[in-house]
């Protein structure tokens, strides 16, 4: 085929972002085998510290692994047709655009999944069994795959059709209706994510009364957080890494514990940590970050606007005749810079939000079992206590356990 220049641009982009990613992972790979912080001495014993080491290198190498894979599955997709195989595939069943863009997702959204179960399946059942983390089942692990796969059907498919005839009824304004939709469907989930979606694959059930209980109404009560909604969520059916989230606002706000979470901490640290999460909702930033979600999602509907009537961007993923749905896939690709840039913002604005919420617990409950429950955390799910600064800068959402307990102990 005749490439464009589209094209080389898609595949320099491509291979830079693969290079690039490579090479974080390899600074971070050599940071390893640094000395631990003095303020971090207590969080590993030296054969707990030697797990933990073989365990970051385990994922090291599973990672290169699979992004090369990754790699040279588009390259080849690109490099033989894949695209346009597929686009004649969708043709042949219908010639509604609508249908055509579901069949065409789906058979690309279905086929590289299919494709990249073998690499899931080994990182669960191998990697994370290796090392005692694993709790899940074979028939588990394929019922939430299948169960996933219902959901993209139903939701991602809804939200694409929509946006497609939004495309044929507003032509190249689609995006203000798409964008609203978008917004809306956003909220929505803000809101019952946890009502509709969890339920689906864990068992959430209220904390039951007790001291732990007493403890966090009381604390609830002291900074003026109305809190009705405390649930516990069956975690260590897949996994014995520990967490806790905090989801919706206003009369659906919700906190729920993993049971991993009640039964690795002290009642004061699991308050601790709550004391955390209320600290992101009193200081505004489940509001912030959903309305920069919401922002971002515009700027990059109105982007897609600019370029998808442009037969080139069809052409340049190698399919001839132009659709919206193949240059939403060019698109996409074309687009991955800026999301990179975009992500590295909203990275560093949320360690910012980070110290400002543990600043918050250390105010209105204690640093001194934060800190306690943040080396726990830590010390369970064998996280990597020297990450180097470049793979910080560009990956982490939250600031490293060092940074945090310095800044708690600050």
């Amino acid at each position: 085929m005749e490439n464009s220049a589209l094209f080389y641009i898609i595949i320099a982009i491509l291979l830079f972002q693969f290079v690039l990613e490579s090479v974080l992972e390899y600074l971070n790979a050599r940071k390893f085998q640094d000395p631990v912080p003095a303020e971090l001495d207590d969080v590993f014993d030296q054969e707990e510290y030697r797990k933990s080491q073989k365990y970051k290198k385990a994922n090291y190498t599973f990672g290169l692994l699979s992004s090369l894979f990754s790699l040279i599955l588009i390259l080849g997709f690109l490099a033989f047709g894949g695209f346009e195989w597929v686009d004649n595939l969708s043709r042949e069943v219908s010639d509604h655009p609508i249908v055509m863009a579901l069949v065409f997702f789906g058979i690309i959204l279905f086929g590289s999944d299919l494709l990249t179960i073998p690499f899931s399946y080994y990182q669960t059942f191998v990697i994370e069994e290796r090392f005692g983390f694993n709790k899940s089942t074979p028939a588990l692990f394929f019922l939430d795959k299948l169960k996933s796969w219902v959901m993209m059907a139903v939701v991602g498919g809804g939200i694409i059709a929509a946006i497609i005839w939004f495309f044929q009824w507003a032509g190249t304004n689609f995006w203000i209706y798409a964008w609203v939709l978008v917004a809306l469907f956003t909220l929505f989930m803000n809101l019952f994510y946890s009502k509709l979606i969890v339920p689906l694959f864990n068992k959430q059930t209220p904390l039951q009364e007790g001291t732990l209980k007493s403890k966090i109404e009381a604390y609830a009560r002291k900074v003026g957080f109305e809190l009705k909604n405390i649930f516990v969520i069956d975690g260590s059916k897949r996994t014995t890494k520990a967490n806790a989230y905090f989801s919706g606002f206003g009369k659906e706000k919700r906190v729920t514990l993993y049971d991993t979470l009640i039964s690795d901490l002290e009642e004061d640290e699991i308050v601790a940590v709550l004391a955390h999460e209320v600290g992101h909702y009193k200081r505004n930033h489940i509001i912030f970050n959903l309305t920069a979600s919401i922002l971002l999602t515009g700027f990059t509907l109105f982007l897609l606007s600019v370029f998808v009537n442009n037969p080139k961007v069809s052409l340049a993923i190698g399919v001839y005749q132009p659709s919206f749905h193949a240059a939403l896939i060019g698109f996409g690709i074309l687009y991955s810079p800026i999301s990179e840039i975009t992500g590295l913002i909203m990275n560093f604005l949320s360690r910012k939000f980070e110290y400002q919420a543990d600043d918050y617990a250390k105010t209105t409950f204690s640093a001194n079992p934060l800190v306690s429950s943040l080396k726990k955390l830590s010390k369970n799910s064998l996280s990597n206590l020297t990450p180097h600064p470049a793979y910080v800068f560009m990956h982490y959402s939250h600031p490293t356990l060092i940074d945090r307990i310095r800044n708690l102990r600050a």
